[in-house]
Formats: C-alpha cells, structure tokens, sequence
C-alpha cells in the first residue's frame, strides 16, 4: 500500500504515543519515502539534461554547418571564430560527416577544430577526413594525418584498411599492397583483420586476381577463416568466375571451415547472379537441413533474381514463403519486391508495398526511393515521378542518387528552374552534393548555352577540392571558346591546376 508524504505524517503524529520504537519505524519509513523522491528527480533531472544536451548538440552541428555553406572558403577560420563556436569531438564528427563529399572544406574545418583549447579529434575524426581526402585523391595530406595519428598512438588496424580500400577503389592496387606491407612501421602489426582488408579492398575494386596471388603467398603467415575464404568468393563471383569460385568453396571446405551464413549467402548472390536461381535454391535447402536459416539478405536475392528475369510470381511466392516461414522482411527485401514489380511496371503494386512498409514500421531508405524514381524515369512518367519524389523526402533522406536522378530528368527535359529548385532544396538540408550530382546539373547549364551559372558551379566544384570529368569539363570548355570567354576558360584552368598540384593551397 503506497503513502503520501502528508498522509505519512499525519499517521506519524497521532501514533506518538506507541514509544520509541514506532518512532523509529517511521523514520526509516519517512526515508526510504524521500530517498525514492529524491532519486525520482535525480532521474528525471539526467533525462532532462540529456535531451538538453542532444538538442544543444543538433542545434550546434546545424550552426557549423549553416557557416560552412555560406561563408567564403579562406574566411571560415575568422567565422566560426566570430561566431564563438566551440565544438566537441562528437560535433566534429557529425559535422565531418555531413561534409565528406567537399574534402577540402572538411579539412579546413577539421584544421580550425583542431586548434581549439582542450580539444583533441577522435579516432573516428581522423578517419572521416581520411577517407574524405582519399576521396579526392589528397594522398600526401592522408598521410599527413596518419603520422600525426602515430604521434599520438591513436593508429589501429581499421585506419589501415580504410587506405588500403580508398586506394584499391582508386585503381591504386600497388598503393594498396604497399599500405599493408608498411603497417609495421608504424607499430601497427598487420594480422588477419587487416589481411582480410587488404583482400576485401582488391576484390571489391574488381581485382581479384591480384587478391588471389597475395592470397597464395601469405596464408602461410596467416591463418584463414571463414570470412577470409568469403570475401575470395565473392571476389570471383563479380569476376565473373563460378568455377573458380566454386573451387574456393571447396579449398574452404577442405581447410576445415565450415560455410557460415555469410558465405552461403554468397554462394546464393554468386548464382543467382549466373542465372542459375533456382541452384541457388537448392542452396537454400541445403541451409534448411543443416540447421543454418536462411536471412533476410538471401529471401531479397532469390525476389531480385525473379524480379530482374520477369518471374514476378516466383518473387511473391519467394517473399511470403519467407514471412511463413518466420524471417522479419527488411527494408532491403522490400526493396527488392518494389523493383520487381517496378520492372514489369506494376507501379501501383510497389506503392501498395510502400503502404505496408509504412504498417510494418520498416522505414523505407533511399534506395527504396530511388528505385522507384529510375523506374518512372524509364517508362517517361515524369510528372508521376515528381509526384513520388515529393512523397518520399517525406519519408526517408535523399542521397546522392537521388538528387542527381532528379536533377538530370529536369535539365532532360529543359526545366533548368526546376532543376534548380531540386538544387536548392538539397542546399537547404545541408547535403552536400556528390561529382555526379554537380556534374548533371552543369552538363544541363551547358547545352542551355548558360555559360554563366555552369561556370559558378564549375568553381564550387574545384573549390570543395572535386576534379571536373573530362566530358563535363570538355562541354564548359567549348561553350566558353564558343562565347571567346577564353580569360574565364584560363582561370578555371588555373584553379583546377592549384588544385592537382598545389592541393589546399590559399
């Protein structure tokens, strides 16, 4: 039975006469009775602080970003200094995130960061403006950052890998290998993490064969598992080579490792992708009797591979049989049921799935959108595509994909201000725009002949530290000679030479 305070008291009071020992009693009733009071609000005050500090956090990281996007590139310094920003690590983060497309803006703001009193970047800091300068092939500023990691002994196995994938995807495969090899001198030895990353890094980048070389000169030296002889198999599955992988899953057997279900999952992508589902079922079948259930992942292969070869039916059958059968369906199985339907033009049939994501509360991804806005774009239903496009930022967050989708259906159909409004939308919600995305929207600007808009995008480009492809640079090139702007073609060119062989210099 639960007292009030007041009732407490009042109970207290009129049994005086009990003695001492009732007096007692009811002393240690009155401070348990305040103990929980008083942890009541202690809870209540941490919560209350702790929504504080988020909200405090979302409304800092919004700030920076506001000045980022706004300010002139060499004055951002004296801005956010202006300004009174102070940032925490976990700022610095959420912050570098958001601008890992625009290497060279993330990097003055990571430098200014860094200068703060009683400041030190995070780990995951550093990696975030690694992977940002790779990106935009700022090598000698990458490995500036890692030496300064050393001095401070932050440098771990995953700080090697992201170099070593950042290098293979950039058709740097000897980087790559000489990354790993180099790993000891910095005290970081390389062990079977970072030799599975090596191998994951060259077969993701189309190098397989490579992999499969360092692979048979090194397993000596390290001992392979499962994931090692997964990543091998997927690597000449995109080859692709199904004997050869095939004869992987055999070597693995062999070494002792059983199939786990990552690398039937594999097997099943690898086949599906040959043109041989309904193998990959039999490899479904086989899980089931060895005790290993099929996930989610494989229930979306197996309705992709119907969906890309027509077989709308099978794609239905294979989902529901995957709800009978207990497997919670994920926004990636959906996705893959939205695209079969998508692929035989059921557009009503996708939205009808959309609606039963939305019942399910399984939020749909950008992928999820962007399946749908290719689809649409396909068949020529522009208008209905705007009409999606509207739905599902409602909904879920662009990418770059789908600004990029948008923008170059505008510019297709010569609706540059619209175009524009897409562009102007993803500036509002502090994404920052992808080559792709920046490239569509000039190549739009080019063939309009305006000379002018494409030139101030070509600028902001070369600034955030993005080199122009030559077929967009080649359109502004012969739009500009053609308007004899060649004083604006020269300066352009300068500042794109600054950046190949001078990178961040004022």
């Amino acid at each position: 039975m639960h007292h009030s305070f007041d009732e407490m008291l009042n109970s207290y009071w009129s049994d005086r006469r009990f003695g001492t020992l009732k007096l007692l009693w009811w002393n240690m009733r009155l401070r348990q009775f305040l103990g929980k009071l008083c942890l009541r609000r202690v809870i209540l005050c941490r919560m209350y602080s702790s929504r504080e500090s988020l909200q405090d956090s979302s409304d800092m990281v919004k700030r920076v970003c506001k000045i980022m996007m706004s300010c002139p590139k060499l004055g951002l310094d004296t801005e956010l200094d202006q300004n009174g920003i102070r940032v925490s690590p976990e700022i610095a983060e959420e912050v570098l995130k958001r601008f890992e497309n625009a290497g060279v803006l993330a990097y003055r703001f990571f430098d200014w960061a860094g200068k703060q009193r009683n400041y030190e970047h995070s780990v995951k800091a550093y990696h975030t403006m690694i992977e940002a300068l790779a990106k935009i092939r700022q090598y000698q500023l990458m490995w500036d950052l890692v030496n300064a990691m050393r001095s401070k002994k932050m440098l771990n196995i995953e700080t090697f890998c992201i170099i070593m994938r950042k290098y293979a995807r950039a058709k740097k495969v000897e980087e790559a290998v000489y990354t790993f090899n180099i790993m000891k001198k910095y005290d970081v030895p390389p062990n079977l993490a970072a030799f599975n990353g090596l191998l994951s890094a060259l077969c993701k980048s189309k190098n397989v064969r490579k992999a499969q070389e360092i692979f048979d000169n090194m397993k000596g030296q390290f001992v392979p598992d499962s994931k090692t002889y997964s990543i091998l198999l997927e690597g000449w599955g995109r080859a692709p080579n199904l004997p050869k992988a095939r004869e992987i899953y055999r070597e693995m057997v062999e070494a002792g490792c059983d199939p786990d279900i990552v690398t039937y999952g594999i097997m099943v992508d690898i086949l599906c992708k040959a043109g041989r589902v309904d193998e990959a079922v039999e490899i479904v079948k086989e899980m089931e009797f060895s005790g290993c259930r099929p996930t989610s992942f494989i229930y979306s292969v197996l309705v992709h591979t119907y969906g890309i070869d027509n077989r709308i039916e099978d794609a239905v059958d294979t989902f529901l049989e995957m709800e009978s059968s207990g497997v919670e369906a994920d926004v990636a199985v959906y996705n893959a049921l939205i695209s079969a339907f998508c692929k035989v033009n059921k557009f009503q049939n996708a939205y009808r799935v959309l609606d039963e994501m939305e019942g399910k509360k399984v939020t749909p991804n950008s992928r999820t959108c962007n399946i749908i806005l290719n689809s649409l774009i396909g068949c020529g239903e522009t208008d209905e595509t705007l009409k999606v496009f509207r739905r599902m930022i409602k909904i879920c967050e662009p990418d770059a994909d789908t600004y990029t989708v948008m923008i170059k259906m505008f510019c297709d159909r010569d609706e540059l201000e619209r175009a524009f409004k897409v562009w102007k939308y993803m500036k509002k919600k502090r994404f920052v725009p992808s080559l792709h995305t920046i490239s569509a929207l000039i190549n739009g600007l080019c063939d309009k002949a305006d000379a002018s808009r494409a030139c101030v995008l070509m600028e902001e480009m070369i600034e955030n530290g993005i080199r122009p492809g030559r077929v967009t640079f080649g359109k502004l090139r012969n739009l500009l000679l053609k308007e004899g702007r060649e004083d604006v073609l020269e300066f352009l060119l300068e500042k794109m030479n600054l950046l190949v062989k001078e990178p961040l210099c004022d």
